[in-house]
């Protein structure tokens, strides 16, 4: 029988090779790039969305701003030595909005105009936006065409013009012009009225001399302020507390015949303050806040007893 001989079997573990300096090299190197691009993203967020300081406001400072450890003086030397990028975004949205605009895309116009409003409201387009963005969207309120936040109210017996107006937190001005009235006439049961309501707040800002209306935080519309008096300090709130109308230094009510010619008024509660028109020619009425007559008639037309107002 051949003799099997047996010998030991070896078993070798391989060992890790040390890492070669080539490739510490392409790390570094993958490292460095990463490192390049994370600083160059954070350094365009820092010029054209918002200032992060530190480092980047040293490289780029904000404008009208300092540097750190250097005089007002060496800042202006700088400025006026090296062109510095003048970003505007809210100019950049003014200008596709006009764009859209040109072409009769509105809603989407809107919507850049309203962003501008309200993202960028220090921008040198703000002024223009709010006022384009205003027109379109009192055009859209004050149309009984437009139904976006308007209901039919189908007259029953019993209903009158106060019940209607209680019940839909809505005021009387605004169901007149709402139906294409001059004056109230008398309804019939199975009548149709096109109703409101009239939740809307104001803002006055005496600094920019302007009143604003607003539906929660959305804008609708501005208006220049001729006058503000008596108001102090800031910032302040309140609620509207009456409206009324004044015709030949004489209260009327809204089934008057003079009712549409009269000059409306806004007494506001807490602080106690006046809203009233003025057209320029007459002497200017004491204390409270002037509007010009057009206006005047807006506002109180969309405005009711219980309307927040803030003023700042």
């Amino acid at each position: 029988m051949p003799s099997i001989s047996s010998g030991a079997v070896s078993c070798e573990i391989p060992r890790t090779q040390p890492m070669s300096i080539w490739s510490l090299f392409k790390l570094f190197a993958a490292l460095c790039v990463m490192a390049v691009m994370a600083f160059t993203a954070m350094l365009a967020w820092h010029v054209a969305i918002t200032p992060l300081g530190g480092v980047f406001a040293r490289i780029i400072p904000e404008p009208g701003g300092i540097l750190p450890g250097r005089a007002e003086t060496d800042v202006s030397t700088m400025l006026d030595s090296a062109e510095m990028p003048d970003i505007d975004p809210g100019e950049k949205a003014f200008q596709k909005a006009h764009e859209l605009l040109a072409l009769g895309k509105l809603p989407e116009a809107r919507e850049k105009l309203s962003a501008i409003v309200n993202v960028f409201p220090s921008s040198s387009s703000a002024p223009a936006a709010r006022r384009i963005v205003g027109e379109i969207n009192l055009d859209e309120i004050l149309s009984a065409d437009h139904m976006d936040g308007k209901q039919i109210h189908v007259v029953k017996r019993g209903d009158s013009f106060l019940g209607i107006a209680a019940k839909y937190r809505t005021g009387i001005d605004c169901l007149m012009h709402l139906n294409s009235m001059m004056e109230l006439r008398p309804i019939q049961p199975g009548d149709e009225l096109v109703v409101m309501p009239l939740d809307f707040r104001l803002l006055v800002e005496p600094r920019r001399k302007c009143l604003s209306l607003w539906d929660g935080g959305r804008f609708l519309g501005e208006y220049p302020l001729l006058h503000v008096s008596h108001i102090n300090p800031l910032p302040q709130r309140g609620t509207i507390s009456a409206k009324s109308a004044e015709y030949d230094g004489k209260r009327v009510q809204p089934q008057s015949k003079d009712y549409r010619a009269a000059a409306k008024v806004i007494q506001i509660a807490k602080p106690p303050l006046v809203i009233r028109a003025w057209d320029g020619k007459d002497e200017k009425p004491s204390g409270g806040i002037l509007l010009r007559p057009q206006d005047m008639e807006e506002v109180h037309l969309l405005t009711r007893p219980g309307n927040e107002i803030e003023i700042r």
